[in-house]
């Protein structure tokens, strides 16, 4: 496509602008010692100046960039958008015009959206982006992942994780008791409540391995995975976040309870009717379910899920499980 001869003027100033910075910045670094507006780079902020006061048509993009105008290093996403993963120091002032350049070229290339990862060590670059309209997706406790989006249309990027995952483990050992705990923190403490060990899923980690040490840590006992007996769906349970539970039928391997002092009160072997029979048990809807489900589980009255381990078919080649009720005669080999 031919240029205008707007455009044919703009790149020979734009040549000469430029060699002219490069003589300017080479002495001022000969000559003086400590200049902060060097920080990034002299040339940079004069090339970035100039361009971004500039209203360019594609045919000017793709000339610039030739000339290696400096815009953002990112990487494409597979919805059309583009991740920005920051990582060196950088004054506040050039990374404002840096982002408003990389933003422009985007908007040229036809980009979405676009994904900013702050470390925590650059907290300073999140006051400039949040102005040029980027906002909190979410956090986590070494950086800040902000959102952008181009199009002046309604944005299609992904809400941030909306459930927090838990695990309950139920354990019966052959004298028909079950292990429970009373616990050190939290809503139930000195309420003398005898309840199923529970915990907390970590980032990457299986629900099974997850109850399998949840069960170990809390109580020192050793346990294998049995079944997948229940789930449960909370809402609003902690700051807005919904809730999974996943309750598991856990086979004991040891026997001896070690409990952990920091976050158990007590921990002990139970007949199961005498936990069944706690007054809060018979309260609480979600806790009266979950009893009779383990109940009809002892008396062979109920089929859980088993788990099938497998890998996702994707680039990343992902590990994950698949849970199904195997009670209809469905073969499948290798389930857990």
């Amino acid at each position: 496509m031919a240029m205008s001869s707007t455009n044919i003027g703009f790149l020979v100033f734009y040549t000469i602008f430029n060699n002219f910075a490069a003589l300017l910045a080479s002495y001022l670094l000969s000559t003086v010692s400590r200049i902060q507006i060097l920080e990034v780079s002299f040339i940079r902020e004069i090339r970035i100046m100039v361009v971004s006061h500039i209203k360019l048509s594609s045919s000017s993009v793709e000339e610039i960039s030739n000339q290696q105008i400096d815009i953002l290093n990112a990487v494409d996403d597979a919805f059309g958008g583009v991740i920005v993963e920051m990582k060196d120091p950088m004054n506040s002032n050039v990374f404002d015009t840096l982002l408003r350049v990389s933003i422009s070229c985007w908007r040229e290339q036809g980009k979405k959206g676009i994904w900013l990862k702050l470390p925590i060590e650059l907290a300073n670059l999140v006051e400039a982006a949040v102005k040029q309209g980027f906002w909190y997706h979410h956090a986590e406790p070494t950086y800040l992942m902000l959102a952008y989006w181009i199009p002046e249309t309604a944005h299609t990027l992904p809400a941030n994780a909306s459930h927090t995952v838990g695990i309950g483990a139920f354990i019966m050992n052959k004298k028909r008791e079950i292990l429970v705990v009373q616990e050190n923190n939290g809503r139930f403490k000195g309420s003398g409540l005898w309840k199923l060990p529970t915990g907390t899923v970590d980032v990457g980690e299986d629900i099974v391995e997850a109850a399998i040490r949840e069960v170990k840590e809390e109580t020192g006992i050793k346990v294998e995975f049995m079944e997948l007996l229940a789930v449960r769906q909370s809402h609003n349970v902690s700051f807005g976040k919904s809730d999974l539970f996943f309750v598991f039928m856990l086979r004991p391997l040891s026997f001896d309870i070690q409990k952990q002092d920091s976050e158990i009160a007590a921990a002990t072997w139970m007949p199961f009717e005498e936990y069944a029979a706690q007054s809060y048990m018979q309260k609480n809807e979600h806790f009266n379910y979950i009893a009779k489900i383990c109940a009809a589980k002892i008396d062979n009255d109920y089929t859980g899920f088993c788990a099938l381990p497998a890998t996702a078919v994707s680039s990343r080649r992902r590990k994950s499980c698949l849970y199904f009720n195997n009670h209809g005669g469905v073969v499948v080999p290798n389930t857990i």
